[in-house]
């Protein structure tokens, strides 16, 4: 926790927020395409309308050499007041005549300028002959002009077609085309500072709610959680994880509060009997050597005790990495530790498909610590103490199964049996702690299961706990 709240007060004054980066990075990338697109696209549609009029120019200055070539034309027939002139006079083309001696006999609208080598073409005696202009200022508009001979030296006549106002119909496009492009990135940049604040709303929320556990220190928080993707995946995962963790400090708190108050009642034996020991010259021998045993046994009772305690402590945190156990073989190598420690004769049955997904230390444990209860309360050995593992008895469910012939569990004792530190009445003269039972309880719920105990038919207990493979 105390890590959580120094990474948490190490965010940096300025530290640019997720939700500026996020519009900031949505509105570069939409004004990176809306350029790239924008560029692409007014230069095709220059390019298509500048081949497209210089296609018309061409087709026209065609056209008039093709009719000077077939016809013997003199200037007159190209008159502005001439019939058919519209031939060669098609919208936005200017046409000027040209005399034998280079001179304007017909101008255009407006006037073309006249070079030498108009004059020349003029002159010429083949039909057709063609000399071309471009960029040619006339006014304050930029023109291009073919001259095209008549033939036999009788004239030429000019073709012009504006250029400015193409450029400027392009200009107007360009125009466009960035207001556009900046239109489009100012709502991308809108649009994506408003979806950030959508998507980071939560993400804020779960920051204010993790900031308030390192300051607090409080694990019950309640985590609002909304939505299905990954941030409201991330927001239950974090409301699990809280909710794990204040249950785990709260079975800490349980257990040292409980530990305590076990220990109590040796720890007073143990200072009451060593106090004596200091008067153990005026006890008779026999007084000694009970009170040398007593000794001897507090201290065997302690230290299972804390043993317990610690096996306790550890199946709560057990870092055991889950694997693919079978529980039948978990229950043999149980049997043959306690057949070696008890003499006792320890049967095990195993029917059906007995592998789980479980941690073997733990499972082995809770195995033991059920064997060793029914051997401890079964003191007269009227019967094998058996071992059954059955599976599945429902879809992923084993159950292992104790069975003794011992003295069995009143019906107010069956329902406590698995607390912590609880003994029955006529089992607190006999050895233990009240631990081995609770950690079976613990194995089991940690294993998706729960345990059980119900009295056996004949006299004794059948004690166990299912798994249900979940870890």
């Amino acid at each position: 926790m105390g890590r959580l709240a120094r990474l948490l007060r190490r965010r940096r004054p300025g530290l640019v927020s997720l939700g500026t980066t996020f519009a900031v990075s949505f509105a570069a990338v939409t004004a990176a395409v809306t350029v790239v697109v924008g560029i692409l696209s007014y230069s095709a549609a220059a390019r298509l309308v500048r081949v497209d009029q210089q296609s018309v120019f061409d087709e026209v200055v065609q056209d008039l050499r093709d009719e000077v070539r077939q016809h013997r034309m003199s200037p007159e027939d190209f008159s502005s007041s001439a019939p058919g002139h519209d031939l060669v006079r098609p919208a936005r083309t200017d046409v000027q005549v040209l005399g034998a001696d280079g001179s304007v006999v017909d101008p255009g609208s407006p006037g073309l300028p006249v070079r030498q080598a108009d004059r020349i073409v003029a002159r010429a005696s083949a039909a057709g002959e063609l000399t071309e202009h471009k960029d040619v200022d006339v006014g304050s508009d930029v023109y291009r002009v073919a001259t095209v001979a008549l033939g036999g030296g009788r004239g030429a006549v000019q073709v012009a077609q504006e250029f400015s106002d193409t450029e400027d119909l392009l200009q107007a496009l360009q125009q466009r085309t960035l207001i556009l492009m900046a239109a489009v990135v100012v709502g991308a940049g809108l649009f994506g500072w408003w979806l950030a604040r959508r998507i980071t709303r939560r993400l804020v929320v779960l920051t204010a709610a993790a900031e308030d556990v390192a300051r607090t220190r409080r694990l019950g928080v309640q985590v609002p959680v909304t939505g299905y993707d990954e941030v409201g995946r991330l927001g239950r995962a974090f409301d699990r994880m809280l909710g794990r963790l204040a249950q785990s400090e709260e079975d800490q708190r349980r257990l040292v509060q409980d530990a305590g108050h076990e220990l109590r009642t040796p720890l007073t034996s143990l200072r009451t009997n060593i106090s004596l020991l200091r008067r153990i010259d005026e006890f008779p021998p026999e007084t000694r050597e009970e009170l040398v045993a007593d000794l001897g046994q507090e201290a065997r009772e302690l230290t299972d005790l804390v043993n317990e305690l610690v096996e306790l402590a550890a199946g709560q945190s057990d870092t055991e990495p889950p694997q693919r156990v079978d529980l039948a073989d978990i229950a043999e190598d149980v049997a043959g530790v306690a057949r070696r420690r008890t003499g006792r004769e320890i049967l095990v049955r195993a029917s059906g498909v007995t592998s789980t997904d479980g941690r073997p230390g733990m499972l082995t444990r809770a195995v033991s610590n059920l064997v060793e209860n029914a051997v401890k309360f079964d003191r007269e050995g009227r019967g094998p103490v058996e071992i059954r593992v059955a599976g599945p008895a429902r879809a992923g469910v084993v159950r292992v199964e104790v069975l003794d012939r011992g003295p069995g569990i009143g019906d107010e004792d069956l329902v406590r049996v698995f607390d912590r530190f609880y003994r029955a009445a006529d089992a607190r003269s006999l050895p233990g702690s009240g631990l081995g039972l609770s950690i079976v309880r613990e194995v089991a719920l940690a294993h998706g299961g729960a345990p059980f105990a119900v009295r056996r038919e004949g006299g004794g207990m059948v004690m166990g706990f299912s798994v249900g493979g979940g870890v």
